[in-house]
């Protein structure tokens, strides 16, 4: 066969891979959303199987033969076309999953479905000894998986790059190195000022029925295609892409917390916007229309809940809305009054409620947490007391329980260690995405006053959704922006928007 002829084959296989992939992707979103509990252990076995599936095809010998041809044709030389993105990343992948015994992949997923729903018990409880020993196997296994793939300097290393492709953990000390002591400053500041927003209006017993139709409607006109995706509710928001075209998010909303409901879905519809832009037709189950990173994913959402829904332009064209929907909840409510309580500052328990100044901290905190765990220095059964001691330093609050603490994020029972710090490198790239857009589009403010946001989601679209994996997050930031990653167009937007709300200054 020539290369082409092989490329052909290959990628076909690849989607029938992708497809049985997607069916997984199903099973996980049931899982979290409707899976009754009896029901755990059949689900867990059929995840193991469709890993083991998956991960056999994936691994076979003739995969990575045709990886190999290819890689020595003509089709590479051009490093933005679709061979030459697709080959990379899959060789990228094929060389990690080969190294990942068969069964070992089956136990992953095994112990993992189970975990999920005795995390939900646990946090329902509040009670980290129902978790411990779910989450001893998994820290186990993630170690196990460190050992398998390789690494240079530390286990977290090979755990990070699944969800970071090419970075380190050196990376991440280096972003926060920088952003950590300014942060803390600036909180202190906000700490300080005798301008304060009256955080009660947003406490007060806002409908949940009528929240999810705000919510409906703000993203929808952010762009969200209600005939390709879903919203459902269940413990943890997320948004989880079942295939072209098909994109679920799962939120919550609480009657005494309108920021919580609102922030949640226009976050996890910020997700969304993402994959169902990502070229989906013609690339469907291959690299080019996959994420960069999940930090790049990170920015998009963060930018959609937080740069433009704290934004007061954003209110301008919303706040009335709200008063029709929510008369007596708004009652004597100004517009001045309800922008700055959505941008109310102070250290809280949970990183998805956390203010735009102090979620950072939360995602920091994880960071050094796993790393020790990881690492050995922290043990499973000492996490609680280490969480709380770590979030006391970081944010000045006692953690009053597990659910508030080492219980309140879905990640360690999925197994997903090394996630974390994209959250925060996420918040920076949208800041600096941000920075850019506003350059190449003026008006991007004034559009939001008039309920427009189609500037920003096609120069989003433009710039950094259709490339797909094309390129490295770092390299992508660099092309987009002109600049490497930096923590200091974070700063300056937040201390733009501070000074005004409670008077600081720089």
């Amino acid at each position: 066969m020539t290369a082409q002829e092989t490329y052909t084959e290959l990628k076909k296989r690849m989607i029938e891979i992708s497809m049985l992939q997607s069916t997984g992707g199903v099973l996980h979103w049931d899982q979290e959303a409707y899976l009754p509990k009896k029901g755990a252990d059949h689900r867990g076995e059929q995840l193991a199987q469709i890993s083991q599936l998956t991960h056999k095809w994936f691994t076979d010998p003739s995969i990575g033969d045709k990886i190999g041809v290819i890689e020595n044709s003509d089709l590479m030389k051009n490093y933005e076309s679709e061979a030459a993105v697709n080959v990379r990343e899959w060789r990228r992948l094929y060389d990690r999953e080969t190294k990942l015994p068969t069964e070992f992949v089956q136990d992953f997923a095994r112990t993992t479905s189970k975990a999920s729903q005795v995390w939900a018990e646990a946090r329902k409880k509040s009670d980290f000894a129902i978790f411990q020993p779910y989450l001893q196997h998994i820290v186990d296994l993630c170690r196990q998986k460190a050992d398998y793939i390789g690494f240079e300097t530390e286990a977290y290393d090979g755990l990070v790059d699944d969800f970071e492709p090419g970075a380190k953990v050196a990376d991440f000390e280096a972003a926060f190195n920088g952003l950590r002591p300014e942060l803390v400053e600036l909180v202190g500041k906000i700490k300080d000022a005798p301008k304060k927003p009256d955080i009660k209006i947003l406490k007060r017993p806002y409908d949940v029925e009528k929240q999810k139709i705000f919510v409906e409607a703000i993203t929808s006109a952010m762009g969200y295609d209600f005939e390709a995706g879903r919203f459902d509710l269940a413990a943890h928001p997320s948004c989880n892409e079942m295939g072209p075209w098909d994109v679920r998010i799962l939120t919550r909303y609480y009657r005494n917390d309108f920021a919580e409901g609102l922030t949640g879905g226009m976050h996890e519809a910020g997700h969304a916007l993402y994959d169902m832009t990502r070229p989906n037709k013609e690339h469907w189950g291959t690299p080019m229309h996959e994420t960069a990173s999940l930090a790049i994913h990170e920015s998009q959402s963060r930018m959609w809940e937080n740069i433009v829904g704290r934004s007061r332009e954003f209110w301008v064209y919303f706040f009335p809305q709200l008063q029709r929907i929510f008369r007596e909840e708004t009652a004597g409510i100004t517009l001045d009054d309800f922008y700055q309580a959505m941008n109310w500052v102070a250290p809280s328990y949970i990183r998805v409620e956390a203010d735009e100044a102090t979620y950072c901290l939360h995602v920091m905190l994880r960071f050094e947490l796993e790393r020790a765990i990881i690492a050995g220095d922290v043990k499973v059964k000492d996490i609680p007391g280490e969480w709380n001691r770590r979030f006391k330093d970081y944010l000045g609050i006692e953690i009053d329980n597990d659910a508030n603490g080492c219980l309140q994020d879905v990640h360690w029972s999925h197994g997903i260690f090394g996630y974390f710090p994209t959250y925060a490198l996420g918040n920076l790239y949208s800041a600096q995405f941000w920075m850019q857009a506003q350059k190449d589009n003026p008006g991007l403010l004034d559009d939001f006053t008039h309920g427009k946001f189609g500037g920003l989601f096609s120069w989003l679209g433009d710039k950094i959704h259709t490339k797909g994996s094309t390129y490295l997050a770092a390299d992508l930031c660099q092309r987009v922006t002109g600049q490497s990653l930096s923590h200091k167009p974070l700063l300056d937007y937040l201390y733009d928007k501070y000074e005004g709300i409670y008077g600081i200054k720089r």
